[in-house]
């Protein structure tokens, strides 16, 4: 149980670290996107959406907007990559990953840790097994070990699925689930580091 608290209490620390420096460093590149997404398409910067954080507790995710306003009312939740409501800069903030960055505010919040099991939308919680709902006990991540290694695949399968939220449910979310509960049985300094190399390379390869 000590190790337990120690290790939350550090990786507390580390996100606040990690967001106070993002957040400044970064001012640049976020006020170059959000005016590019403000050039070139109608509706907020910003786009937010209810997701469950741990121990079930909802909370509010920001992303910067990649889709035309109110897709939510015009298509399903889930998309893919070639979904006609991305507008062009939201294909490649997608591309990039560069769509997350907002969720430094959720970071620095509390919301989310850097690490961890990415937060579902949900209506997708009823699917979960008694098992993988040992993911709801922990904080969410910005970055995910599911999210990570479904991505590619996940978008390209849902653009041209018949009805994308079925086929997400059936294909993704269970597979998406057992990586990141594999991820935390094996939660660490060395398992985390492992995860941002390899989002780095994902970045870099796009």
């Amino acid at each position: 149980m000590t190790e337990i608290v120690a290790d939350t209490r550090l990786r507390r620390g580390a996100d606040l670290i990690v967001a106070v420096t993002a957040l400044i460093a970064l001012l640049p590149l976020f006020a170059g996107i959000a005016l590019a997404i403000r050039l070139t398409s109608r509706g907020p910067v910003v786009y937010r959406q209810c997701r469950v954080g741990r121990d079930e507790r909802p909370f509010v995710i920001w992303k910067f907007r990649t889709m035309v306003a109110n897709a939510e009312d015009i298509g399903p939740v889930v998309s893919g990559s070639e979904d006609p409501r991305i507008t062009r800069v939201g294909r490649w903030l997608r591309a990039t990953r560069l769509d997350e960055l907002p969720q430094l505010v959720n970071l620095l919040r509390g919301d989310m840790t850097l690490i961890g099991p990415r937060p579902e939308v949900e209506r997708f919680i009823c699917y979960y097994s008694p098992a993988e709902r040992e993911l709801l006990t922990v904080r969410p991540g910005v970055l995910g070990p599911g999210a990570l290694l479904f991505a590619a695949a996940q978008s390209q399968e849902l653009t041209v699925a018949a009805d994308p939220e079925a086929h997400y449910v059936a294909y993704h979310l269970h597979p998406k689930l057992a990586l990141d509960l594999a991820y935390l049985a094996r939660r660490g300094i060395r398992a985390d580091l492992a995860l941002l190399t390899r989002t780095a390379r994902v970045v870099l390869k796009r």
